[in-house]
């Protein structure tokens, strides 16, 4: 019996439900300090009239995470993204099954006791011998934590949203005229003439103040909206409950003597937190900060001048911000970019030149059908001539003259031909199983638009930030 024992306790299944049944008692531990008084509310998110609670949340992490290799592990608890990655897919896995289940029962569906019973016999880890083991069903679920009921619901559950989301998954047949066009468009050839105008062909020498104005005129150059910030931040071990709370309490302190007119430098230095001026920056250029995150960037600038924030919980400790001062987006003086402008003017001139020589060129193709300098090539979409120039080539129609606007020059392009694909039955299936995966990709997420709409996604912003330590 011992033996059987672990053996079926080595068994993938058993595995996850082991895993699950370990981290659930870590969450319920945790939760009991963070949440404190307000623990009857462990709502993450509401989905519809369903609801993912904090131990939801933890259970399908446990699964995820059971079902990684060890090296796996250590790298998600190591890697700070990694681990955030791994929560964002568990909270999408949970909505999308809230979603499921909301549609299930707005449809009516039913999975009968008959139906569960078949499938719990169907399953590998409970049959001894390719037969249903009683003994191996309880013995597994014993050493899961799993009741029969509770199992027996979570496999209901499951069958349910594949109901929901079963027929998502079949493949729409695509007609054979529309593999054949993609076929004939992805693989054709063309044969084209194009000529290079580069910018940098032409020379041109230094412009002068008038010059200058005249270009800043046509390209005013904008600062974006500056903002001066400065804030306190309260030091703690935020997973440890009485640091916590004794850093909860001091920030609130500060927070006291900053709301009776105190500086947040004198509030800081009276109660042991730290003072940071962060100087003036502009959303795209943030100083160097740990707690300058995208999130708390958001809210800076969405801040009004001479405000201080709520208490902010971070992971380093509580957080005052405050915005000192807003310098709205304005226009730069002249002369404080006078040097910088001088660049933008020489590529100017030299695209204007450039482009004058392309329209030479092209007027010659025209009349003549001569197109000096020409090269004479056969391009597919991906290979053959620059980006530009295949664009073009394959958007415009066979005998076309163009020119073409370029990063660096403008191409003068005649379209001679075009030489269709040979037959290719690899290549053609191929086409067909991507076109029909594009297809069923449409669809489901045409079907996930509508459990959106019908089933809203409302965050239960206190619990779910405090949950997270945001």
């Amino acid at each position: 019996m011992l033996e059987y024992l672990r053996n079926a306790a080595d068994k993938p299944l058993a595995k996850i439900l082991i895993g699950i049944l370990a981290f659930s008692f870590v969450g319920w531990g945790v939760a009991e300090w963070i949440f404190g008084g307000a623990a009857s509310d462990t709502t993450l998110v509401r989905v519809g009239n369903s609801e993912i609670t904090m131990q939801q949340f933890s259970l399908e992490k446990s699964r995820e995470l059971a079902a990684m290799s060890r090296e796996q592990q250590r790298a998600t608890y190591a890697d700070p993204i990694l681990t955030q990655e791994l929560n964002e897919r568990v909270m999408s896995t949970l909505t999308t099954q809230a979603m499921a289940d909301n549609r299930a029962a707005d449809l009516g569906f039913v999975v009968s006791d008959a139906q569960i019973a078949r499938e719990i016999r169907m399953f590998p880890e409970f049959q001894v011998d390719g037969q249903f083991s009683t003994f191996a069903f309880d013995t597994v679920l014993a050493n899961s934590g799993y009741s029969e009921a509770s199992f027996a619901d979570v496999l209901r559950k499951q069958v349910l949203r594949g109901y929901v989301l079963g027929a998502m998954s079949v493949p729409v047949k695509v007609p054979d005229f529309a593999v054949l066009a993609a076929y004939d468009a992805r693989y054709s050839q063309r044969g084209i003439d194009y000529v290079t105008v580069a910018y940098n062909d032409f020379k041109v020498g230094m412009p002068t103040d008038e010059q200058l104005r005249a270009f800043y005129d046509q390209n005013p150059h904008v600062v974006p909206e500056q903002r001066t910030v400065s804030y306190v931040l309260i030091p703690a071990e935020m997973e440890q409950p009485d640091k916590y709370d004794a850093a909860y309490e001091n920030a609130i302190a500060v927070e006291d003597d900053i709301i009776a007119g105190d500086t947040m430098a004198d509030a800081a230095a009276r109660h042991d937190a730290k003072y940071i001026n962060l100087g003036t920056f502009d959303i795209d250029n943030r100083p160097v900060d740990d707690l300058l995150t995208d999130n708390m960037m958001a809210r800076v600038f969405d801040m009004e001048e001479g405000l201080e924030s709520e208490l902010i919980e971070t992971k380093k400790g509580f957080v005052i911000v405050r915005v000192d001062k807003i310098i709205p987006a304005h226009n730069a003086e002249f002369d404080s970019i006078k040097d910088e402008l001088v660049d933008g003017w020489k590529r100017s001139e030299q695209r204007k030149q450039a482009y004058i020589r392309a329209n030479e060129l092209l007027v010659d193709l025209n009349q003549s059908g001569n197109l000096d300098g020409k090269k004479t090539v056969t391009v597919t979409r991906t290979s053959g001539a620059p980006l530009d120039v295949l664009s073009a080539t394959f958007n415009l129609p066979i005998g076309n003259n163009s020119i073409v606007d370029g990063t660096d020059a403008f191409y003068v392009l005649h379209i001679e031909s075009e030489t269709p694909p040979k037959p290719d039955d690899k290549k053609l299936a191929e086409i067909r199983k991507e076109l029909e995966g594009l297809n069923n990709k449409q669809i489901i997420d045409d079907y996930n638009e509508f459990l959106i709409r019908e089933y809203p996604v409302d965050i239960n912003e206190k619990v779910f930030n405090r949950f997270f330590a945001k």
